[in-house]
């Protein structure tokens, strides 16, 4: 039997994706995204709204103290699936490739968002996600719903401007 070149041809390339020799999600390189853009990965999408470094978690005799700094980050993250999906821990990475995982622990963290989050259709999640992690410019990675694919989210290093209230011995009301 004699096949035509282009026929040929056509045959060889299904063959070679058949066998897997296209490239794989994973050999993907994973695509940035500026902080206050929505993030669609699969059936969820997230949006980055704003960062805070904290150098203590609550008040009073034993306030939590981290190694390095706690690092919120405030995000939403929405489902557009038909069924109940995971939604994965959150990790930022810094510019000399080392990763700080999401905490587990969320006691004191206002508006935290959780770390075992599953969301119904159509349903929203929002909250900080909290870091132990030095002062940096960071990435954070977020994944789709079956934690196949992931992208990065921009995070660039800002503080705050506002002044703590100081306790002064003495003063009443404990302010400056």
């Amino acid at each position: 039997m004699f096949l035509s070149r282009p026929l040929h041809a056509l045959l060889a390339l299904i063959v070679c994706l058949l066998a897997g020799c296209g490239a794989r999600s994973s050999d993907l390189p994973t695509r940035s995204h500026p902080m206050g853009e929505k993030v669609p990965m699969g059936k969820l999408t997230y949006i980055v709204f704003e960062t805070e470094y904290l150098t203590q978690i609550g008040d009073g005799p034993a306030p939590r103290i981290p190694q390095n700094r706690f690092f919120l980050v405030k995000l939403s993250v929405s489902s557009g699936a038909s069924d109940t999906v995971n939604v994965a821990p959150f990790q930022v990475e810094d510019e000399n490739g080392n990763a700080y995982p999401e905490l587990n622990n969320g006691d004191g963290v206002p508006e935290w968002i959780g770390y075992l989050r599953s969301l119904k259709p159509g349903e929203t999640a929002q909250g900080n996600a909290v870091f132990d992690a030095p002062p940096r410019h960071y990435r954070i990675r977020v994944h789709d719903e079956a934690g196949e694919k992931s992208a990065l989210i921009d995070i660039p290093l800002t503080f705050n401007a506002e002044t703590p209230d100081v306790r002064v011995p003495g003063d009443p009301t404990g302010k400056q």
